[in-house]
């Protein structure tokens, strides 16, 4: 397992990262640690959770996939690991996450904090990121911008300077973004050169086979900001393992017991997409799943792929992906899918 370096931060990830979001709905606590020490004896050291974890959110859920991490945590050395989570932000249907008190502002990201330093069981959070932006942007499949939708906001500068503050105090180590435009990007790296505030580290997007968004705009601003693209749902909700195909509904799976929760997948081209990769696959004699994940690792701008799993035997296949390296001519025939049906879920 490789690492490699997140931003301008010591930290040093693994090339894998182990999502969590399934811990507390899909699977048990039993599960969850034994996909954690699976994970760490593979040589995963990155775990990343959310504090309105798991999903799809419900309020008698909320909390406990930190819960279940920090059951384990308390068990484990802890500076060999790198704990990353996120604070939920305003306009999402989460009301029961500090009784509606979500936007990015200072009591509620302390509290954020606090909560989550505590269903963790530890004194510290190496990444802490803003799970989607405090203003109103598209989110989740959403693709146009439309202004009447614009909301009060907390002021970047402002909400910099609390975790600041944070960092200072010893709570949190380095910062991130996620669900973020490349506007958001260039204005929270403006505002921390200009006014001595804590710099970015990385953005956790989506970004798979289905879903090439990243590569537009978001590519060139992180570059120029070194900012890590932790790339999330490599898998496309699970369509690129290839258990869809020809209208399949496996038990248990996601998109079976939450079928309004992945409503980014249910598009045109998306079918006929997953189809030709799978063919691809089939052709080079590679697992559909491992091809989708070594295609997000092998992209110059992530520095680690988050991977999510319901069963353990998931989690090996998926882990299993790092021996796989794609030779150019792979990648082309890829290039010629996408060129075809280009970003059917973004």
């Amino acid at each position: 397992m490789k690492n490699n370096q997140l931003g301008e931060s010591d930290l040093k990830v693994s090339e894998i990262c182990l999502g969590t979001m399934t811990f507390g709905q899909q699977n048990t606590i039993e599960d969850a640690h034994q996909q954690l020490d699976y994970a760490v004896a593979q040589g995963i050291n990155f775990i990343d959770t959310a504090e309105m974890y798991p999903v799809p959110p419900r309020g008698e859920t909320q909390g406990r996939t930190e819960a279940y991490i920090g059951e384990w945590l308390k068990k484990q050395q802890r500076d060999q690991l790198i704990i990353a989570t996120k604070i939920a932000g305003p306009g999402r249907a989460i009301k029961w996450v500090r009784a509606g008190a979500t936007n990015i502002q200072r009591d509620n990201i302390k509290q954020a904090v606090d909560d989550s330093l505590k269903r963790l069981q530890t004194d510290y959070i190496d990444l802490y990121q803003i799970h989607w932006p405090d203003r109103y942007v598209p989110l989740f499949g959403q693709t146009e911008y439309n202004p009447k939708f614009e909301r009060e906001t907390v002021p970047i500068a402002e909400q910099l300077t609390v975790f600041g503050d944070l960092i200072k105090a010893g709570k949190i180590r380095y910062l991130g973004l996620s669900n973020e435009t490349p506007w958001g990007v260039s204005e929270f790296s403006h505002a921390a050169k200009q006014l001595g505030l804590p710099k970015l580290v990385s953005i956790q997007n989506a970004y798979n086979l289905l879903n090439r968004e990243f590569d537009r705009h978001l590519a060139e601003a992180c570059y120029r900001e070194n900012i890590s693209l932790l790339a999330y749902s490599p898998l496309g909700f699970g369509l690129l393992s290839g258990k869809y195909i020809d209208g399949k509904k496996p038990e248990n799976t996601r998109l079976t017991l939450f079928q309004n929760f992945g409503q980014r997948y249910f598009k045109p081209n998306v079918n006929e997409a997953v189809a030709a990769y799978a063919e691809i696959a089939r052709k080079h004699n590679i697992k559909l799943a491992q091809l989708a994940i070594a295609f997000v690792r092998s992209r110059w701008f992530v520095t680690s792929t988050i991977i999510g799993a319901s069963t353990i035997e998931q989690l090996k296949e998926n882990i299993e992906s790092v021996s796989v390296v794609l030779d150019k001519d792979i990648l082309a025939e890829l290039d010629a899918v996408h060129t075809r049906y280009p970003n059917p879920a973004p």
